[in-house]
């Protein structure tokens, strides 16, 4: 497989925080790539700065060759990277349908279009049959599910998933992971994934990224990442 984004010397300052340090990996086309790290090690940071919400200070990020760095976030998921967002974000006082629907006009030709497409979505989420009630009115788990509907209707070769699992009891964290599976494997979207459960990342991550206090601190295979000693030392822990 080939790369479809590529972070170079990746960097982020905050005041005098330095939040990401010369960050550098690739990203392989239809990979699943797992991110971990202790609470402030950059890995929401790092989202941000690819996606362009927070630009970085210095660096390059390239989707299939293409400079993303210096353009605006609309442009950015244009070209096909989305994020879903650790802080919740959704309409409250719209149906959980609209809230779909409104990112699905981007790409319909009518709010009636795009409300099938939206529903269609919203069905490969489990979320169907909240289709008609006020997103307020949901789990804070269901809207972070929402947000991943609403990402998918930009389209996107890639997908930023941030800590979209947690607040999730274990059969919903089964059903979530079979539907990013199938996300990545059926439909061909590329996912990086930020997520503190490790059992689930672990899962089904092709290749795991550890990162702390803002600096690539291991990429490799899972098994290996978790013998990784580093990684031990900063994050996991003695079991």
């Amino acid at each position: 497989m080939s790369t479809i984004v590529s972070v170079s010397e990746l960097s982020q300052r905050f005041g005098g925080l330095h939040a990401l340090k010369e960050v550098s990996f690739d990203i392989v086309e239809r990979e699943i790539l797992g991110i971990i790290g202790p609470n402030g090690a950059g890995k929401s940071t790092l989202f941000n700065a690819i996606v362009g919400v927070v630009p970085p200070v210095s660096g390059q990020v390239r989707l299939r060759g293409t400079e993303l760095v210096g353009l605006p976030v609309h442009e950015v998921m244009a070209k096909g990277v989305a994020k879903t967002s650790q802080s919740v974000q959704v309409f409250g006082e719209m149906t959980v349908l609209d809230n779909v629907a409104v990112a699905a006009l981007i790409s319909e030709d009518s709010l009636k279009a795009a409300r099938v497409a939206a529903r269609d979505e919203l069905e490969f989420w489990g979320l169907g049959a909240f289709a008609d009630v006020e997103a307020q009115d949901i789990t804070l788990a269901q809207r972070s599910t929402l947000e991943l509907a609403r990402a998918m209707m930009l389209k996107p070769a890639v997908l930023l998933v941030d800590e979209v699992m947690a607040g999730l009891n274990e059969v919903e964290v089964d059903q979530m992971l079979d539907r990013m599976v199938s996300t990545n494997t059926e439909r061909g979207v590329t996912l990086v994934i930020i997520e503190h459960n490790m059992r689930a990342l672990m899962r089904v991550s092709h290749r795991i990224l550890a990162l702390d206090y803002g600096a690539v601190m291991a990429l490799d295979l899972p098994d290996a990442v978790s013998k990784n000693q580093r990684v031990i030392d900063a994050y996991l822990g003695v079991e």
